[in-house]
């Protein structure tokens, strides 16, 4: 995945939402100015290449605000937003970037 393709996508008419993601935005507080942020100024940390319908990876943000992990797909000229939310210090270690032992 490449972090240039996704945010050539990231405008208002490219982005796509299911309902779920919308629900899960909603009950974490992440408004669409959120994501959008996090994918303009952030970084790939992980990468999904074989994701299934389109690859995808994980976006970290924490340059502005609050931390915070999106994780996106492009296929078919659309950035498809699967899911956003903080990160959480139980699962990442302090710089977000890494998973912690479970």
């Amino acid at each position: 995945m490449n972090i240039e393709q996704m945010r050539l996508l990231c405008r208002d008419e490219n982005i796509q939402m299911t309902d779920h993601v919308f629900k899960r935005c909603r009950e974490r507080k992440i408004k669409l100015d959120d994501i959008k942020r996090c994918i303009m100024y952030g970084d790939i940390i992980e990468d999904y290449p074989n994701d299934f319908p389109y690859p995808s990876a994980l976006v970290l943000e924490c340059k502005v605000g609050r931390p915070l992990h999106v994780v996106a797909g492009v296929g078919n000229n659309l950035l498809w937003i699967i899911t956003a939310y903080e990160p959480s210090p139980d699962k990442w270690e302090s710089d977000f970037k890494t998973r912690k032992e479970q």
